[in-house]
């Protein structure tokens, strides 16, 4: 935690972490402010700032706390590798931090102190897609001329616009789904001269 002291209450901590998501996630950069956040978790400003000397610190923290991590998994095939990555990219955009998590995609590259994190964590997401991709092609599942820039895109977004339009109806399902109708689309054997980008 980049705080300027420990906490001495968890479940104040968390109070102030689940508050500054709905802050966030609610108004923006533009209305979250320590003495909203305090408010809203129905703590005094003092107890944030035992906890955490600037906004942009808390807020640091509570998306790092709060948001679940894309992550690379191996489960063996291409398929359950992808399912996995789409249920992951769903379980941030249609969990209970999802508003948060839409937020800090459009303002995140634009927040002083937050943008830095943002960026590692982007990028820590971009390496275990791309990772996924190059071991189903490794293992022979997954011709070497598709895009891996376009099949990730298509996954991603596709998960991306289920979880901000659809009601939610299990991350795991649609996931499933999804994957399934990629795979059975060709994109398993494209002709050989198509981009690899």
């Amino acid at each position: 935690m980049s705080s300027s002291g420990r906490p001495r209450d968890p479940e104040v901590d968390q109070r102030i972490t689940r508050a500054a998501m709905d802050l966030f996630g609610e108004t923006g950069w533009a209305g979250f402010a320590m003495e909203a956040v305090a408010r809203r978790a129905g703590v005094g400003k003092a107890s944030l700032y035992l906890r955490w000397s600037t906004k942009e610190a808390l807020l640091t923290d509570a998306l790092t706390a709060s948001l679940p991590h894309v992550s690379d998994v191996d489960t063996g095939t291409l398929q359950g590798d992808l399912i996995e990555l789409a249920t992951q990219i769903l379980d941030v955009y249609a969990g209970p931090s999802s508003r948060a998590a839409i937020r800090l995609m459009v303002e995140g590259r634009t927040i002083p102190g937050v943008a830095e994190n943002y960026a590692a964590t982007r990028q820590a997401q971009i390496l275990a897609a791309r990772a996924i991709i190059q071991r189903g092609q490794a293992r022979g599942e997954l011709s070497p001329a598709v895009s891996v820039t376009l099949l990730l895109e298509t996954l991603l977004g596709g998960a991306m616009m289920h979880a901000l339009t659809a009601p939610p109806d299990g991350n795991a399902a649609h996931a499933r789904r999804l994957v399934d109708f990629l795979l059975n689309a060709g994109i398993t054997s494209a002709p050989p001269g198509t981009r690899t980008a």
